[in-house]
């Protein structure tokens, strides 16, 4: 194969999980001439279940040295527990705390794998990290790097690298974005690789496979502190078991009597209590979101019109996106959207292009 010989001096870092997608970004880069070192976290996980964290079981850690054994590239470890444990299991029980229902990924996207770890592959003398995300990276004319959805709409990871700013971007390389995840599969069958055949997970990777309620009840029981249940009128009805045990939109196993369905509209964190709402009472036509990243680095003075995205899994929705002052907007929805959920990111897009996001208040 004749390699470009300037992509043959540059040196890259891939952050290796022993699954499929991060597999054939190393074998794509490596394909392409990188000079590719595969790297993987050993993440936090609860005493006694240090087998279990699906990011660095001893299965994941295996498959990955058998890739980089079978593309022939280095291969390390780096020990990221404390400051997992630190930064990401404390924003996860913070946010529940609050009455929040915290997306964890956010702040590990954000401060683990495109802080700790880029910094990791940095001081190895690495030009650019990649990762098995299904996202994809453009250059624009002035000069700034724009984040893509995926070729891929199904698999699409944008929403959760809303965070990245142009500092982490430059550095930035998501080989498998380009590829639908039937494609990504063949071709890590076409270089050998074991991972080929290897399912996807959507847990969190500290929970183990297991309900994040009894992660709560080990690790932060004083959260689930017992209290009213209430109409948006104010009238008690019954009694919850903790705020953090439900979520917004839950209609089963609220355990109050009434006539018609009743659903999680919000969690009053305040004073303890749980509103439940009809059918017709939910839905909102405009929410306020904190601490917004513009991908661009630059904040627009005016508003704009674009898709909106309130959760992983939702569709997006046209809204108005305003910006405000405090690093916050105020979105107004064409028409009310259920189930947005404090803690959740609202993310913004034009066509395909990801223009920011933040933290629903």
């Amino acid at each position: 194969m004749r390699y470009n010989t300037e992509i043959m001096t540059k040196k890259v870092v891939v952050a290796m999980s022993g699954g499929v997608d991060s597999s054939v970004a190393a074998a794509l880069l490596k394909e392409q001439g990188y000079d590719v070192t595969g790297m993987m976290l050993r993440l936090w996980s609860e005493p006694g279940k240090e087998d279990s964290n699906r990011c660095c079981t001893p299965d994941s850690m295996a498959q990955a040295r058998r890739v980089a054994g079978i593309l022939d590239i280095p291969f390390y470890v780096i020990d990221a527990k404390d400051v997992f444990r630190e930064t990401v299991v404390e924003y996860f029980l913070s946010g529940y705390a609050h009455g929040e229902t915290p997306n964890p990924c956010l702040v590990c996207n954000q401060k683990i794998r495109w802080t700790f770890l880029l910094n990791h592959a940095l001081a190895l003398g690495a030009e650019f990290m990649a990762t098995g995300h299904y996202v994809r990276i453009r250059d624009s004319e002035n000069g700034k790097r724009e984040l893509l959805r995926a070729v891929d709409h199904s698999k699409d990871q944008s929403y959760v690298l809303h965070v990245l700013k142009q500092e982490q971007l430059k550095h930035a390389l998501f080989p498998v974005g380009d590829y639908p995840k039937p494609e990504i599969r063949a071709i890590a069958e076409k270089f050998g690789l074991p991972t080929a055949s290897r399912k996807d997970s959507q847990d969190l990777c500290f929970l183990a496979g297991e309900d994040y309620r009894n992660f709560l009840q080990r690790n932060a029981a004083e959260i689930l502190t017992p209290g009213e249940i209430v109409t948006p009128e104010g009238n008690v009805i019954g009694q919850h078991n903790g705020l953090a045990n439900y979520t917004i939109g839950q209609r089963k196993g609220l355990n109050v009597q009434s006539a018609v369905p009743l659903y999680v509209m919000t969690k009053n964190a305040s004073n303890n209590t749980l509103i439940v709402a009809t059918h017709e009472q939910l839905g909102n036509n405009d929410l306020t979101v904190r601490d917004v990243n513009w991908v661009s680095g630059d904040a627009p003075t005016e508003s704009f019109y674009a898709d909106v995205k309130i959760r992983y899994t939702a569709k997006e929705v046209k809204a108005w996106v305003m910006p405000m002052e405090q690093n916050q907007v105020q979105i107004k929805f064409d028409a009310p959207v259920r189930d947005a959920t404090a803690g959740q990111a609202a993310v913004f897009y034009q066509d395909d292009v990801l223009i920011g996001g933040g933290i629903i208040v």
